[in-house]
């Protein structure tokens, strides 16, 4: 892939943008391979590896994260300098066409609602981020990330134009950050459409994600990793599954087959709005039985600790920082029979299974969620004995 960002030096966030693209994945799985096997030895022999499921090279983010920069009269949506001041990507290949074409008017919209962009070194201004997401289906999701509610009086007077002049726009909302720091949103957030979520369609399952609900950015490689997991899951023909970690539930949904149990745990309460939104259009929501699934609200550690039963097959999908020494330990106590692990994080991933030695890591699968950067997602399959 070739940017005109990169070449000029304006952004150098693809960090591996000069490396083919097999390469760089080739590369990634060597660095997975090394790490297991560092951590669990031979363990890691044991692993029957299945071909990386490579992404496309442009045109796969379908969630933007862009800082806003300038002016009024001139905003840059895009990143920040060295110096804390904006530059402009709206021509960035990493987004396909019906999320680029957003940018040009959500900088309008600046203008039209006179809105400040926020300036980090002066710290004043009213307008941080906007944050795009697009849907299957064509449909955009718009998050202003505000410092306050001063100007959402005419975000909302003047609300009618930019529906209008992006048809697609389906859910806009207000974030409000008010603090000055390194952070992309805040904890609140004020709905100012008719709907609150984005109707994220993978097969033949709808997720259904609002706003402070997280997704994968890259929902062609996501819909090929449910897909993955509900495979496995098949294999161990389990009556029970517990999706921990759950987000808005693409795991469990994904599972629900065979007269199965199946409860997911997330502490995002809006993922869980969002999960048992798409389980009762599913028709599987509410009554803890089988072809059921049931959506909890709770810390996943401490709830999975809680129980008194043990299900047949744990599905963990960790942030970063991994499951953590308390849960592995529980799963490699409980008896469970099988393990999915789904990972953003190789290293942690490698110091979790390391935790889990009843655990024996049979199959695995490295994806290309992230191309041009060293980030990527791995799931591993894991039997007892």
């Amino acid at each position: 892939m070739r940017c005109a960002y990169y070449d000029s030096g304006v952004c150098r966030s693809c960090t591996l943008i000069e490396t083919a693209h097999d390469v760089q994945v080739a590369d990634k799985q060597a660095h997975l391979e090394a790490l297991l096997s560092e951590a669990i030895g031979e363990r890691a022999g044991g692993i029957a590896w299945e071909a990386p499921l490579m992404s496309a090279e442009q045109g796969f983010r379908t969630k933007a994260k862009m800082v806003v920069g300038g002016t009024m009269d001139a905003p840059t949506i895009g990143i920040l300098d060295d110096a804390g001041h904006g530059v402009d990507l709206r021509g960035c290949p990493l987004y396909p066409e019906p999320l680029a074409a957003s940018f040009p008017v959500l900088a309008r919209f600046v203008q039209v609602a006179r809105l400040e962009p926020y300036d980090v070194p002066a710290r004043r201004g009213e307008l941080k981020n906007v944050i795009v997401t697009l849907a299957p289906n064509g449909e955009l999701m718009a998050r202003l990330v505000l410092r306050s509610t001063e100007a959402l009086t005419r975000i909302q007077k003047h609300l009618p134009w930019l529906l209008d002049e992006l048809p697609s726009l389906a859910v806009v909302t207000a974030n409000i950050l008010p603090e000055h720091k390194a952070v992309v949103e805040g904890e609140r957030e004020i709905v100012l459409t008719e709907r609150a979520s984005l109707a994220m369609e993978m097969g033949e399952v709808v997720l259904h994600l609002r706003p402070q609900s997280f997704f994968q950015t890259n929902t062609a490689i996501a819909r090929e990793l449910y897909a993955q997991v509900a495979g496995w899951v098949d294999d161990a023909a389990p009556t029970t599954v517990w999706d921990l970690y759950c987000g808005v539930g693409g795991f469990a949904l994904h599972c629900l087959a065979g007269g199965r149990a199946v409860v997911g745990v997330e502490v995002s309460e809006q993922a869980i709005e969002s999960a048992r939104l798409s389980a009762e259009e599913l028709g599987r929501a509410g009554r803890e039985g089988a072809d059921d699934a049931v959506f909890v609200a709770a810390d996943a550690t401490a709830w999975a600790l809680a129980q008194e039963l043990v299900p047949d097959v744990v599905i963990v999908n960790p942030p970063r920082r991994g499951i953590g020494a308390e849960l592995a330990g529980w799963l490699e106590a409980s008896g469970a029979g099988t393990v999915v692990y789904s990972s953003c994080n190789a290293v942690t991933l490698a110091k979790d299974l390391a935790a889990m030695p009843s655990l024996r890591p049979v199959r695995g699968r490295l994806l290309d969620m992230f191309p041009h950067t060293s980030h990527y997602e791995a799931v591993v399959l894991l039997q007892r004995g």
